[in-house]
């Protein structure tokens, strides 16, 4: 059975930069929308053009640069936004403009001091300006996590009538339940009329670290698109996970989903981005951390010498790690550290691994990680009469 494409929707030069510190100048950012458009990326988010003539201009060269993806401008439910967008995406080969407003009562009534037919009057008008640019329009329900699903269909059905070719569900706040948002998406592909003629898009924050299991969530109940940062980069605790979402859908084939995505430029574009915004990624990230593929427990270094799949359900070379690693500390075994011993040119026999063991635990409860210097003068101190053969 062939598998469904889910769509990648990268936000990381939009949302992801959002983050306090994390500012780009164009010439990154230019840098940053070639990798995404060679990694597979079916649409880059560069900006929000009417908030700074800065961003504007990224917008605009990232569309002249980018050969493959969709180039998207986001907007609000403002003419004066969508007239800039449009401006900005209209040497794009392929442009999208991105507007919407909040449909959550609390959006409704304290943010717009509105009602939800108003808020569908301006959401249909906001689409259908949109349309008079651009043939591709999504359309996000802010906050739509804590909306009403009856009202949510109803401005999703509006929405679409008004031209809109992609329905973002954003699980704005990162409040859902994996449960929860898969239910919503399952709900308005059977109650919203037209629904066959848009997209499902998939918004989720990681504000309760939800982010991948909701987007995961939402594409199982039939959404077709996910957006999503390098790093999972974003708004306070960050967007879903890019690197995360297309690894789940490849190691589980029984899902019959998937992404166009190069899995192996992952780690390099993570590198990348975490260089260019100064936002380093935590040693025990998923798919990208310096530990992700790192073992130093004894136990499970034995088994991953012995057979890598014990204890790695992604080959490293998949995401671009050449292999993984061995660190040697006091919880390592003689198994990891005749593993080692071997790789700078030690051939040690069982009696003088014995030996150099003994030597070496010394030497891992003073120091955090053995190196390979370290290893060298381990074997030396150990007086068993051997050189290295490296």
């Amino acid at each position: 059975m062939g598998k469904d494409k889910v769509e990648i929707f990268d936000t990381t030069l939009r949302d992801g930069e959002q983050v306090p510190g994390c500012k780009l100048d164009t010439e990154q950012k230019l840098i940053i929308a070639e990798r995404l458009d060679e990694l597979g990326v079916d649409v880059i988010e560069a900006g929000f053009p009417i908030s700074s003539p800065g961003d504007f201009k990224s917008v605009n060269e990232i569309a002249k640069l980018v050969k493959n993806a969709r180039v998207c401008g986001l907007t609000r439910a403002v003419k004066k936004d969508i007239e800039v967008a449009a401006e900005a995406i209209k040497d794009a080969r392929r442009p999208r403009i991105h507007t919407g407003i909040g449909t959550s009562e609390s959006h409704i009534k304290y943010k717009f001091n509105s009602t939800q037919d108003k808020i569908i009057e301006r959401a249909v008008e906001a689409v259908a300006y949109a349309k008079t640019f651009v043939e591709d329009v999504e359309f996000y329900a802010e906050d739509a996590g804590r909306t009403d699903n009856e009202f949510l269909a109803r401005i999703c059905e509006a929405a679409i009538k008004a031209g809109a070719t992609v329905l973002n569900i954003p699980d704005t706040t990162g409040y859902c339940l994996p449960e929860e948002y898969g239910a919503k998406m399952k709900y308005l592909k059977e109650n919203v009329k037209g629904i066959d003629k848009a997209i499902l898009s998939c918004h989720c924050h990681n504000d309760l670290g939800l982010a991948t299991a909701n987007s995961i969530a939402g594409v199982i109940n039939g959404a077709r698109q996910i957006e999503c940062t390098i790093n999972g980069i974003g708004e306070r605790a960050g967007n879903t996970s890019l690197e995360e979402v297309v690894m789940v859908m490849r190691q589980h084939p029984h899902l019959n989903l998937d992404t166009d995505i190069n899995s192996r430029l992952l780690w390099d574009t993570s590198t990348m981005v975490s260089q260019k915004m100064g936002m380093p990624v935590q040693p025990n990230k998923a798919i990208v951390g310096s530990n992700a593929f790192a073992h130093s427990s004894g136990i499970h270094q034995d088994g991953v010498i012995k057979r890598r799949e014990t204890y790695e359900i992604i080959d490293p070379k998949d995401v671009g790690v050449s292999e993984s690693s061995i660190v040697l500390t006091a919880r390592s075994g003689r198994a990891a550290l005749a593993y080692r011993a071997k790789k700078v040119g030690y051939e040690l026999t069982k009696l003088q691994l014995d030996t150099v063991y003994e030597n070496f635990l010394k030497y891992a409860d003073v120091k955090k990680e053995i190196v390979d210097e370290d290893i060298h003068e381990i074997v030396e101190t150990s007086n068993i009469g051997m050189k290295s053969l490296a």
